[in-house]
């Protein structure tokens, strides 16, 4: 196992302490693969959390995250949960207080402050997802989506929008990816048909809608091949799935971020494309030659000329 060789003096950040359980998570016995599991899911309970509180969160002993923590080169749990006790001294919190935070920016004058932290935010979400997987594993994503019978898109709430956009650039160039729950449907009534021939591209992020886990473990009873976008490792829809993809939401503002969920998707559908027949490319152009011919975009006399 990895060991961090935590200096005395000076403690990892919290996001360095969580990508190493992660990492580390199969590897652990099964104890302490609970007990990281609970801190990789509830990051926020640590630094405010005494060992006992926290164990019995977990639902594990004490010593199990004394263990844990010495595993990964802390002293104890005291010093395992000091980057996490330092990042809220620095103003790291939950949703709601970074609502009451955005509420001080506001009445402050620092909107400009906020302007910057949004920008800088969204970029490092991008790049920590992109460096968490590779070409190979979005290739493999993608082969299990083309050589699908059909593939499902799973998103509720605000990844509802991203599974229908995923779903809509798939039908310029294939027939055989949808976005669910259609409308009047739930999530489990569209993937009761769903065989070992099929796909289903799931997302779901903290806190994780029961509907999206339950049609996940309905698809998997029925060997759908799935591919699971979220927050965490330990995440239900990323945990046992055969293809797993580790998605950064954080943000200054109240609601999750889907910056990196939007980019990693627009980046799956360019490998789906890529990964197509040659058929592909003449059936896109084909859609928007149709869509031409019917006057569906606007196009001034340059536009015509070219």
């Amino acid at each position: 196992m990895n060991r961090m060789n935590v200096p005395d003096s000076t403690l990892p950040p919290p996001r360095e302490v969580l990508r190493n359980l992660a990492l580390e998570l199969g590897g652990l016995t099964p104890e302490m693969r609970k007990a990281a599991a609970y801190v990789l899911e509830n990051p926020n309970d640590v630094g405010v959390s005494s060992i006992r509180e926290i164990a019995t969160a977990a639902n594990v002993k004490p010593n199990t995250f004394v263990r844990m923590a010495r595993s990964f080169g802390f002293d104890g749990y005291d010093e395992f949960r000091e980057p996490f006790r330092e990042d809220i001294r620095n103003g790291g919190g939950n949703f709601p207080d970074r609502a009451r935070w955005l509420q001080s920016l506001s009445k402050g004058g620092k909107l400009g402050g906020l302007y910057a932290d949004m920008a800088s935010s969204a970029i490092a979400n991008i790049e920590q997802t992109f460096a968490a997987t590779d070409a190979g594993r979005m290739k493999a994503a993608a082969d299990a989506i083309v050589n699908a019978r059909h593939t499902y898109v799973l998103g509720v709430g605000i990844n509802h929008t991203l599974a229908r956009n995923f779903a809509y650039l798939a039908d310029m160039a294939v027939d055989n990816i949808q976005a669910i729950p259609r409308d009047g449907s739930l999530a489990i009534d569209d993937v009761s048909r769903a065989g070992a021939d099929d796909v289903l591209l799931a997302m779901t992020f903290k806190p994780y809608r029961k509907e999206v886990v339950e049609a996940v473990e309905i698809a998997r009873s029925q060997r759908v091949t799935i591919i699971g976008l979220s927050d965490s490792p330990a995440s239900p829809v990323i945990a046992g799935s055969e293809h797993g993809f580790v998605v950064q939401t954080d943000t200054p503002q109240f609601f999750t971020s889907t910056f990196a969920t939007g980019a990693l998707l627009e980046t799956l559908m360019a490998f789906v494309i890529a990964d197509a027949s040659p058929d592909v490319i003449a059936n896109i152009d084909r859609f928007h030659e149709r869509r031409r011919s019917l006057g569906i975009y606007h196009e001034d006399q340059e536009d015509r000329r070219t």
